[in-house]
């Protein structure tokens, strides 16, 4: 039988254990913890619960539950995750007690941030910026990098396994018969891409990642995202693949209705750490994630999210085919602003994967999107290697099924030919865009760029004005107005068929 925590749970709700800190003491409670928060800390106790999938029913086993989230999320929290507590019996009363002593139960005890720091609340509030979810894109990316492989895990047996879990809750919400039939599609799906799963988990893919990555999870502290709270309980939850871990986040992002968002995260994140043959899984990922979301917002009495997130699930496993799209121009005329508006309209979800040249310049470089490159790194053998790669990534994820939108200047005809012979190598249309607008709000736009990854300046501006350049190939737009406009012209042209 689970221990009876009714004690421990009185003193940590009293404000004088924590000598009456202003603000009193406010508990947050989920199913399996009890979170209370007191001054500028936050204790965080194991409940005395038992499921198929953790046991803390036992002191010393929520004691190593303790020790085991302390040491994971200190991976990508160490200022967040302070210490683990003990909760200390002295003759008929407990106290907090200090790390070292026994204890008769055990929280982790952590800095607190501020209630509105947390991403949900964030982005209800609309206080989450484009900068934001670069910056998050990134913190994503180098935990990924850092991550222990875990090629014993990740196996298609275990996203089956998952997919049972989804079932025996999803059964008991929606009608059998459409739970059935995901079921089905779900299951086809792993059996079709076996031999990839296999594989990604033996190169490496496949690592102890954060396991239940969504909004509620990331908070900003000292001004910069925060992972927290990851899984410590289970290897099958955490040891999975990279992109099953991102899926999970992305998903969130559709169900708040910020597909925008999930586009820029999702291109962001692969101009960190490029990953297109995993793309062939995306769907499969997003799919088996929406299903856990729709029996998370039911446990919670969300009965209308939870549906919409079963929908989404259903509609994952089915995506659209694959486009390929080219924007070129000159600096300063809106490539990459209509790039990624017209990214989240493309193709599967979250949309398709903006593969921009001033990023992959830098990658190549081995430096960050936004750190700027010395002119001699522009040679044209630089160049040329840069468009290589860039279409070589779009054919790895054209062949994975997923769309593409390509940014690059593209002045020249042999970069334009390449692009091209790339799609026709596919099978898949290409659609060329050009650009045009007068120089004098190049340098307008050019001027006005903070934080960008493109280096050009006015005098690169003023450079490409004086080669003059027409791609008579590729669809002109006019990209002298407003970026809606620009990006009106470039729909229309792209619906004709």
């Amino acid at each position: 039988m689970p221990d009876d925590q009714s004690q421990t749970l009185a003193l940590l709700a009293d404000p004088a254990t924590y000598s009456n800190p202003d603000g009193g003491v406010r508990r947050i409670d989920t199913h399996i913890s009890a979170v209370f928060l007191a001054g500028d800390r936050a204790y965080k106790l194991k409940r005395a619960v038992k499921f198929p999938y953790l046991d803390f029913s036992t002191a010393n086993s929520r004691r190593k539950a303790c020790e085991a989230e302390l040491s994971v999320n200190r991976r990508t929290a160490p200022d967040l995750y302070l210490a683990v507590r003990p909760i200390v019996r002295d003759g008929d009363r407990l106290r907090l007690g200090n790390v070292g002593e026994s204890g008769v139960d055990w929280v982790v005890e952590m800095r607190r941030f501020p209630d509105n720091g947390i991403w949900d609340l964030r982005i209800a509030a609309g206080t989450i910026s484009a900068g934001d979810i670069r910056a998050l894109a990134d913190a994503v990316a180098e935990f990924h990098d850092g991550a222990q492989a875990t090629p014993e895990h990740g196996s298609a047996a275990d996203l089956i396994w998952t997919a049972d879990g989804n079932n025996i809750d999803l059964v008991r919400i929606f009608p059998r018969e459409q739970v059935e039939n995901l079921d089905r599609e779900t299951r086809a799906e792993i059996i079709r891409h076996a031999a990839l799963i296999a594989r990604r988990s033996a190169q490496g893919s496949v690592r102890r990642c954060h396991g239940d990555l969504h909004l509620r999870n990331i908070a900003t502290f000292d001004g910069r995202p925060l992972l927290f709270d990851a899984i410590e309980f289970d290897d099958r939850i955490s040891c999975i693949d990279t992109l099953f871990d991102l899926a999970f986040l992305v998903v969130d992002l559709l169900r708040v209705g910020r597909r925008d968002f999930a586009c820029q995260l999702l291109s962001r994140y692969f101009g960190r750490r490029p990953d297109e043959e995993g793309l062939a899984l995306l769907p499969l990922f997003l799919g088996l994630r929406a299903a856990i979301k729709a029996k998370t917002r039911a446990a919670a009495g969300a009965a209308q999210e939870a549906q919409a997130c079963f929908a989404m699930a259903d509609r994952f496993l089915h995506p659209p085919p694959a486009r390929l799209v080219a924007v070129g121009g000159l600096s300063g005329t809106g490539k990459t602003a209509l790039c990624m508006a017209l990214a989240e309209e493309l193709g599967a979800a979250p949309g398709a994967l903006v593969l921009r040249s001033d990023v992959e310049r830098k990658r190549l470089a081995g430096i960050a999107p936004e750190i700027p490159l010395p002119k001699s790194a522009y040679t044209p053998q630089a160049s040329r290697a840069v468009y290589a790669s860039l279409h070589a990534r779009a054919a790895s994820a054209l062949a994975a099924g997923h769309s593409v939108v390509l940014d690059a200047v593209y002045s020249d005809l042999g970069e334009r030919l390449a692009a091209a012979e790339m799609a026709s190598a596919c099978g898949i249309r290409l659609d060329g865009l050009w650009l045009e607008c007068p120089e004098e709000i190049r340098l307008s736009r050019v001027a006005a760029r903070r934080g960008d990854a493109s280096d050009a300046d006015g005098d690169i501006v003023r450079e490409q004005s004086a080669r003059r350049c027409v791609a008579k190939e590729w669809q002109e737009i006019d990209a002298s107005r407003m970026p809606s406009d620009t990006l009106d012209a470039a729909r229309a042209w792209l619906r004709r068929g």
